[in-house]
């Protein structure tokens, strides 16, 4: 007999992946220029130069024995070394070189966390819209995903219904800031809201929760919004972060997790994210990747190119009559469905060559996500079919 809930996960990809993959098939038909795919939250900017400038310079100058050889399970010291110092010196005395973990991507790291800190049985509570596989991610380590709604139209956190998912089995929560799908940075008060709502439960429990920070479009915010780090508000927390969006280099999987040095059985929590990254088979992230982000610490590709594409699709979607929550960050949109049936509607915009995602797995009806980082040239010429869209339902004329 086999693992049955592996052959399904197997058999069946997820909505995002489906879409993408129809959208390659559709191209290979029609025209690579003719189809709009909105599906994937690919990078479409290039890597900043330094980053081949790092990746030559380490290939020339570096023993390629050492550079491409195992490190550490958790990472090689002097990687771990410049995390922790980078964390330190932008965000506050969090970490040292111990608490710091490095991984194949913040998948990895997510799934990673959840093994080490949750038992079967255990609930992991997230805010709606979430990113569909921290229900896989989860139920890898035994523990039921928990959706808690938040405020409408804003999607900022309710915290009166936080409250009230809280649950003796409660065991963690994750956050996503900036969201996928739909873009939106929590504020300061929230965050402290959601805190001070985790001590209070921490305590009635008599053990902690823990709150882990999914990382991978920190640095991706526009109008100098500012995105809370979670280990200035809370002890408890953990922070998983990925190159792959600040970086353009998703394919190359790499990102780490960090634990706060304030949190309760410090030493035993990273030990579990240690034995869970052995039992999982996430043990020593690719080397040469490593080195390559170890020295683009807080670098990033151009990310204007997706503030000018988020402000040339809002524009116009708005003016064709799409209800749209503008995003302080990430490269997502979510809008609202022209009907109630988000998965029909995004069947519909199919016939336009409009490739967009059903909100339903994300937890939230009504919605699609476009994924907005795509070439400037694809947002102009997406417009006309996106007016269309709107015609078919009447909405202009």
């Amino acid at each position: 007999m086999l693992n049955e809930r592996c052959v399904k996960l197997g058999k069946v990809r997820s909505v995002i992946r489906e879409l993408f993959e129809y959208g390659n098939a559709r191209k290979a038909q029609i025209g690579e220029d003719k189809v709009f795919d909105f599906s994937l939250g690919n990078p479409s900017v290039p890597p900043p130069a330094q980053f081949d400038e790092v990746l030559s310079d380490l290939i020339k100058n570096s023993d390629p024995v050492s550079l491409h050889g195992y490190t550490s399970a958790p990472g090689a010291p002097d990687v771990r070394a410049a995390v922790a110092n980078y964390i330190n010196n932008t965000f506050g005395d969090h970490v040292e070189l111990c608490d710091i973990y490095m991984t194949c991507g913040a998948a990895a790291a997510i799934t990673i966390t959840l093994c080490a800190l949750c038992n079967p049985g255990d609930e992991v509570l997230t805010f709606v819209p979430y990113f569909p596989e921290y229900e896989v991610f989860a139920g890898q380590a035994g523990a039921k995903l928990v959706p808690v709604k938040t405020e409408e139209g804003t999607f900022d956190i309710d915290i009166g219904a936080f409250r009230r998912a809280l649950s003796p089995a409660t065991k963690a929560v994750i956050i996503n800031s900036p969201n996928n799908p739909s873009g939106v940075v929590y504020s300061k008060e929230s965050i402290r809201q959601l805190c001070a709502a985790l001590e209070e439960h921490s305590r009635a429990l008599g053990s902690p929760v823990y709150l882990i920070s999914d990382e991978p479009y920190r640095e991706l915010v526009y109008g100098g919004e500012e995105v809370p780090y979670v280990m200035d508000y809370y002890k408890n927390s953990v922070v998983c972060y990925s190159f792959s969006k600040s970086l353009s280099v998703p394919g190359e999987r790499i990102g780490y997790i960090a634990v706060n040095k304030e949190a309760e059985e410090r030493e035993d929590v990273f030990a579990a994210v240690c034995g869970a990254g052995r039992s999982l088979g996430y043990v020593c992230a690719p080397s040469l990747l490593q080195r390559v982000c170890a020295r683009l610490l807080g670098k990033t590709s151009d990310i204007s190119v997706y503030e000018r594409n988020r402000d040339r699709l809002c524009a116009a979607l708005e003016e064709y009559g799409y209800k749209v929550v503008r995003p302080q960050g990430a490269f997502y949109l979510f809008v609202q469905s022209l009907e109630r049936d988000a998965e029909a509607f995004s069947q519909r915009a199919k016939l336009f060559e409009l490739l967009l995602v059903p909100g339903d797995g994300f937890g939230c009806e009504g919605y699609v996500r476009i994924s907005y980082c795509v070439s400037p040239d694809m947002i102009e010429r997406s417009l006309p079919a996106f007016r269309a869209l709107a015609e078919s339902y009447g909405i202009i004329k």
